[in-house]
């Protein structure tokens, strides 16, 4: 049995946000001082049936247009699980230069034409939006899920993706992300990646535009920001659909084709190898000053990051023995410009700012409680 969006655990996400003060996180392009604007940070989970009981599942979402939350409503598709149903998403920007102005100091967003990304039917005017920031490297689960894709459409074998796979997911690899979006070119199955994310499985905002024949994804390609996108709720789904030991994804018809159960495993042990416990798990970070924990580190935490200067997103499925099964995803704009500094020395292992490990054990704490 599955359950629709479930108040009480949104409200404790929100809740769990709202106590992390991230309107207090320092900002190293303003010497230190405070961010200007409340961060934008996009929050999903679901929790797995268990038990007999129902799975739970909220998306929380915030930025400067929304200091105190947005609860996402979600499409009435597999008994209130489609996508979001209540505001609309806008996508990432990026000047002539590169730079993503959206996420600058001063920059001011009633002057930045942010194109839009999905606006579900029938939304009505004055509706809230929110812009998505850029995934940065958790795009690379998007690449993966293509590789399975053309594996299992016999266009490529593993001997192929096998070790471009590998690094790409568990050290965050770019020459390898490279090599692994030309091998989707190679095996014309980018197109496919898309159409099949966003329309067979149902996840809108999930989408790999621009990339090349070459292996190009980043800005200088003509893709990246502005181009590649992904929302936390739509990741979450990506990967209930990919967690072998979840139930089938009730908003997806009987019959669809997802990915055979043998790329499946193949691809949760690829995340369940995960070397870059930094974001909400944070296991890589023991022993620097401040140090907060997080969630479980790899492997029970099965996830892919992704950080730039501007972004941080961390995404994956948590699966503690004898104990909670859920998938978190969080997408954010605190790349490593807020990261914590050190006395003496800068430390790069550092991704962003402490408040995200320490939301990902709030989360984690509230999965034994929910009902």
């Amino acid at each position: 049995m599955n359950a629709p969006a479930a108040p009480a655990l949104a409200d404790a996400l929100r809740q769990a946000v709202l106590a992390q003060r991230f309107d207090t996180t320092p900002d190293r392009l303003r010497d230190g001082a405070p961010v200007e604007a409340f961060p934008s940070i996009d929050l999903a989970v679901v929790r797995f049936a268990r038990g007999g009981r129902p799975a739970r599942a909220a998306n929380v979402l915030f930025s400067r247009e929304h200091p105190g939350g947005v609860v996402a409503r979600f499409g009435p598709a597999g008994g209130g699980l489609g996508p979001v149903a209540n505001l609309r998403f806008d996508a990432d920007v990026r000047d002539a230069a590169g730079t993503s102005v959206a996420w600058q100091p001063g920059a001011d967003w009633a002057r930045i034409a942010f194109p839009p990304l999905v606006a579900p039917p029938g939304l009505p005017p004055g509706a809230p939006r929110f812009v998505a920031p850029y995934p940065a490297s958790l795009l690379k689960l998007m690449v993966a899920v293509g590789l399975g894709l053309a594996v299992d459409a016999g266009r490529l074998s593993w001997t192929d993706a096998m070790p471009e796979l590998t690094p790409m997911i568990t050290v965050s690899d770019n020459d390898a992300t490279d090599r692994a979006v030309a091998l989707l070119h190679r095996a014309g199955v980018v197109d496919t990646l898309n159409r099949t994310l966003q329309q067979a499985w149902g996840l809108p905002t999930l989408q790999l535009n621009r990339t090349t024949p070459r292996g190009g994804w980043r800005n200088g390609d003509g893709s990246g920001v502005g181009q590649i996108h992904m929302t936390a709720w739509d990741t979450v789904r990506l990967l209930w659909i990919l967690d072998p030991q979840a139930p089938p994804a009730p908003w997806l018809a009987p019959g669809t084709a997802t990915l055979a159960e043998a790329t499946k495993r193949r691809l949760l042990a690829a995340l369940a190898a995960q070397e870059l416990d930094e974001i909400l798990s944070s296991g890589r970070l023991r022993g620097l000053p401040g140090w907060q924990p997080g969630l479980p580190d790899a492997p029970v935490f099965a996830h892919k990051t992704g950080t730039t200067e501007n972004y941080a997103s961390d995404a994956g499925i948590v699966a503690v023995p004898g104990g909670p099964h859920y998938a978190v995803a969080v997408l954010s704009n605190l790349g490593s410009r807020y990261r914590p500094r050190f006395v003496g020395a800068d430390d790069e292992r550092a991704a962003t700012t402490w408040k995200l490990p320490a939301l990902g054990a709030a989360v984690h704490a509230l999965m034994p409680s929910l009902p």
